[in-house]
């Protein structure tokens, strides 16, 4: 079974290795189905070890296309700046060799499912909210958490693609679950000052 997801991220893949598109030709080619797939695009390298400081512009580009899906837009927009931005080829081919194991793994997964749900207009819109609290979350400057809302982010994004009204909903479970742990996390931080010191009595 051939996902869309997983043949037109490697086809935009393997042409941002061959030439630079930006970010605005992704979306002009793609009409709907570019939320989906920027947004996997820019969070995409967050399952891999990549170099500080990617978070705030592509997480700010995330925001912006899944605020649009709260807001039920269906034709893509982004500001001039974000939208002139290009990948550079090894960055992509990097991602191209990476996204043979995450697409073994999708097309395990994902099925046509649950079309009531998938096609409801206010379901785009839950995952648009979703995928904007996820964007924050790993845009938040907590360490080693990335890959968490991350694999949140590309599951919404997929199943949206795809229409498995069963993975948007295991997808909004697991946005709860990470949510939690965010919220474990910093009310852990938040006990530390105070704990630190009867540790180290």
């Amino acid at each position: 079974m051939h996902l869309r997801f997983s043949q037109e991220i490697k086809s935009l893949l393997q042409r941002l290795a061959e030439q630079h598109l930006t970010l605005g030709d992704i979306l002009t080619e793609t009409s709907e189905r570019g939320f989906s797939l920027v947004i996997a695009l820019l969070v995409l390298p967050f399952l891999f070890p990549m170099p500080p400081g990617l978070a705030g512009p592509f997480g700010a580009a995330c925001l912006v296309l899944s605020a649009q899906m709260v807001l039920g837009r269906r034709s893509p927009w982004l500001p001039k700046k974000i939208a002139r931005y290009k990948f550079p080829r090894p960055f992509a081919e990097l991602l191209l060799k990476n996204l043979q194991r995450l697409t073994r793994i999708l097309e395990k997964i994902t099925r046509h499912r649950l079309a009531k749900i998938a096609n409801n207009p206010l379901t785009w819109r839950i995952n648009g909210l979703c995928i904007s609290w996820l964007t924050i979350l790993l845009m938040s400057p907590v360490p080693f958490t990335n890959p968490f809302p991350t694999v949140g982010i590309l599951l919404l994004a997929v199943a949206t693609i795809e229409a498995d009204g069963l993975l948007i909903c295991v997808g909004y479970v697991l946005t709860a679950l990470i949510t939690a742990l965010f919220g474990f996390i910093g009310y852990a931080l938040w006990l530390a000052p105070s704990l630190l010191p009867s540790i180290f009595k």
